[in-house]
């Protein structure tokens, strides 16, 4: 369960899965512009975006959690313009991610559903 008020932030650019606690924590700072140990978690998803990594400080020390999806991908939210490198979302939009559903925005159906009678 994550904590009511914990910023979440998803970096969008792919990251190599292969790296570690420094190096994530370099590119918190890099990327989204906040200190590792702020308190917030910071999401990073691999070039094929099966893996994903989230970094968090708990007040004793860093911690890294992973999750590589069985079947699919990780379906991140899209960028809001140009130059943007990451995204905060909510703890539904993160708890939904990790479940491995799509947190885009829905598209409209075409047409409206029929009556089955």
């Amino acid at each position: 369960m994550i904590p009511a008020g914990v910023q979440i932030f998803i970096a969008l650019e792919p990251v190599d899965m292969r790296l570690g606690f420094e190096r994530l924590g370099g590119l918190v700072r890099e990327r989204i512009g906040y200190e590792p140990r702020s308190g917030a978690l910071f999401l990073f998803v691999g070039r094929r975006r099966e893996t994903l990594k989230i970094l968090f400080f708990d007040g004793s020390g860093m911690c890294v959690f992973s999750k590589r999806l069985d079947r699919g991908s990780f379906a991140l939210p899209e960028a809001v313009g140009d130059g943007v490198t990451h995204v905060e979302v909510d703890d539904a939009a993160l708890e939904a991610l990790l479940d491995g559903v799509e947190i885009t925005k829905a598209v409209p159906a075409k047409r409206p559903p029929r009556r089955v009678h």
